[in-house]
C-alpha cells in the first residue's frame, strides 16, 4: 500500500514500521519533520475521510459503505 508522507506524519500513535514499509529515506524524513500542531487522531481522520467520500460520491449503502459491484455469472 502506497502512503503519502503527509498521512504518516503527526499522528498519535505514530506511524508503524509496517506503514513506513522500511523505506529508510521516508523514516529519516519523518523523523526530521517538526511541527507545533497537535497530533491528528487516526480514527477521527478516517471518519472524516469516510464522510467526505459519502458526500462526494453519494453512497447510499449500509453504514456508509459503497454499494457492492454486481457479480457476473461464470
Amino acid at each position: 500500500m502506497c502512503r503519502n508522507i503527509k498521512t504518516l506524519y503527526n499522528f498519535d500513535p505514530p506511524a508503524t514500521d509496517a506503514e513506513i514499509r522500511g523505506a529508510a529515506a521516508a523514516r529519516i524524513l519523518l523523523s526530521s519533520l517538526a511541527t507545533s500542531a497537535e497530533p491528528h487522531n487516526r480514527e477521527v481522520e478516517a471518519a472524516r475521510a469516510r464522510a467526505r467520500a459519502i458526500q462526494r460520491f453519494n453512497f447510499s449503502g449500509a453504514h456508509g459503505q459503497p454499494p457492492q459491484a454486481p457479480t457476473l455469472p461464470a
